[in-house]
């Protein structure tokens, strides 16, 4: 098992990407402590993966709060004596009413909301928990960007793809600081992925968008969770042991 005895802690584990990560580390032995503001999807993965070679630690907490988020850093680290792996997984676009707002049509709030949700969440996590890797000399960060940071995707708005850009260069930003620390940090960037948030807006698209959105796809089928969560898994264990600074586009091929 790839993840046997390791400590990691995976924010929005609850659901989307996050769960699928959270399933993969658990069956193969490690202990996920799993960040989620909803306690009955900590409820359902601690029942759902009870049986599995690892083990949930559920903590229901506002992954933007910096407060709890620093309390859940030193508890962690207090009972287990280390965190090995960082999975950043809290974003997406629909925390705002129009996803795909134009500039003009976007208000302040709805732009600091998205670069809070997308970016700012990312940066309390890594702040919170990287002295302990460096201490330990050792560990693995993971975060997930969006092709919208590399300017590919026409349908979401700017400060989503401002946000997701950032996250790509905080990547390979803190790969230069770190690397010679024994930390290695990489990225993903996914396309259109049907995780439970995006799953009604995709349903409330006609067949012919649908359609359209596959066709512009090489594979010809739109991402899965567990599609994300296994090059997550990948990049996490010690088959990517020499790889860090890389954001890897999980897309089916577009570009």
């Amino acid at each position: 098992m790839r993840f046997e005895g390791k400590i990691a802690v995976i924010t929005a584990a609850g659901a989307g990407i996050g769960r699928a990560t959270t399933d993969i580390l658990v069956k193969e032995g490690a202990t996920v402590v799993a960040v989620e503001i909803d306690q009955a999807r900590i409820d359902n993965m601690v029942s759902a993966l009870s049986g599995e070679a690892g083990a949930v630690d559920g903590r229901c907490i506002d992954a933007m709060d910096e407060g709890q988020v620093r309390a859940l850093i030193v508890d962690v680290e207090s009972k287990y004596g280390r965190i090995d792996l960082l999975v950043n997984a809290v974003g997406g676009s629909t925390i705002v009413e129009h996803p795909g707002m134009t500039i003009d049509e976007m208000s302040f709030e709805d732009w600091q909301k998205l670069i809070d949700f997308n970016l700012s969440a990312t940066f309390l996590f890594c702040n919170a928990i990287i002295p302990g890797m460096k201490k330990a000399g050792s560990g693995k960060i993971v975060s997930l960007a969006s092709i919208a940071g590399r300017g590919l995707s026409i349908s979401s708005s700017s400060a989503y793809a401002a946000a997701k850009g950032g996250i790509i260069a905080l990547t390979r930003k803190l790969s230069l600081e770190l690397g010679p620390k024994g930390i290695n940090v990489n990225a993903i960037a996914p396309s259109l992925t049907l995780t439970e948030r995006l799953m009604p807006h995709w349903e409330k698209r006609s067949a012919e968008s649908q359609a359209a959105e596959i066709e512009k796809v090489p594979l010809k089928r739109v991402a899965t969770a567990r599609d994300q969560a296994g090059v997550i898994a990948f990049l996490l264990s010690s088959d990517a042991d020499f790889v860090t600074g890389l954001t890897i586009d999980v897309t089916g091929g577009l570009s």
